[in-house]
């Protein structure tokens, strides 16, 4: 195939993310520096110097903070999960890796729902605290709320990319481990999770990006007290009608998110170096 002729097939590829990627981002930017005076519109960095104030620093915390522990717990039960998913022992695996995925196709929305009615009140919890004697708690609207629907939700998508790896490791190394007097801690530490490294950053990757950005499970789960920077910009948008502001707010958890991306390729890249020499 000539040059010309991949030209020509790339080109509606090409036209379709500069129309629906490229010029949004232009236009997001374009609104972040501007702002609306007696109907004109000028250049301005008062935008970016709002986002200082300290109540918008909090929602910024906020959100990074819980991405952050989101992110720590979908390791702490994902890898777990993605080992035993992945080891030839265990001969159920195809049935747990079923449920983990029947949720991912129902909506988000819905998903999030079901979990208002568990938490609430006179939700499920609740009615079962009674029955045995326990008082009723709050459960709904905070961050434990919120951390749980992120973890519940986003779960999968550390689990897959960490299975997928682990699944196509050459057992033959572990084989070969094992031979030279390796004990099964030994083989784990030294074999199993370096070479798993790149699954776990890609779902990493998969969890904290979108936990950095998520608003609808901080509207339903957090209440109007714990707003997260996705709502913030939501708000922005839609509510207050403010785009330019919104926009900079935008533009400040794109540029998050890539120097997260970023930090996360170097730290992937480094550890496969590590592991080759």
């Amino acid at each position: 195939m000539t040059r010309n002729h991949r030209r020509i097939i790339t080109l509606p590829y090409m036209i379709w993310v500069g129309v629906f990627v490229v010029l949004p981002i232009l236009l997001v930017i374009i609104y972040s520096f501007t702002v609306e005076i007696d109907g004109l519109t000028t250049f301005s960095m008062s935008n970016y110097a709002r986002v200082l104030d300290p109540v918008y620093l909090i929602v910024l915390q906020r959100s990074v903070t819980l991405a952050l522990y989101c992110t720590v717990v979908c390791i702490l039960l994902g890898y777990p999960v993605a080992y035993i998913l992945a080891s030839k022992e265990y001969m159920h695996k195809g049935f747990l890796l079923f449920l983990f995925l029947v949720p991912m196709w129902m909506n988000l929305l819905l998903r999030t729902y079901s979990w208002i009615s568990i938490l609430e009140r006179n939700g499920f919890i609740n009615t079962l605290f009674e029955l045995i004697g326990l008082p009723r708690m709050d459960m709904l609207y905070n961050n434990s709320a919120v951390l749980l629907g992120m973890v519940y939700n986003f779960l999968p998508f550390l689990i897959l990319p960490v299975y997928s790896v682990l699944r196509k490791m050459d057992q033959s190394l572990i084989e070969a481990a094992q031979d030279l007097g390796a004990n099964p801690r030994q083989v784990f530490l030294k074999l199993t999770l370096p070479l798993s490294i790149p699954g776990v950053v890609s779902g990493i990757t998969m969890v904290f990006m979108p936990a950095c950005s998520t608003f609808i499970i901080a509207d339903l789960l957090g209440g109007t007290q714990n707003m997260l920077i996705g709502n913030l910009i939501e708000q922005q948008f839609l509510k207050i009608n403010d785009w330019h502001f919104g926009s900079a707010v935008s533009v400040i958890l794109m540029a998050l998110i890539l120097v997260s991306f970023g930090i996360f390729s170097m730290v992937d890249r480094t550890e496969g170096e590590g592991i080759l020499f």
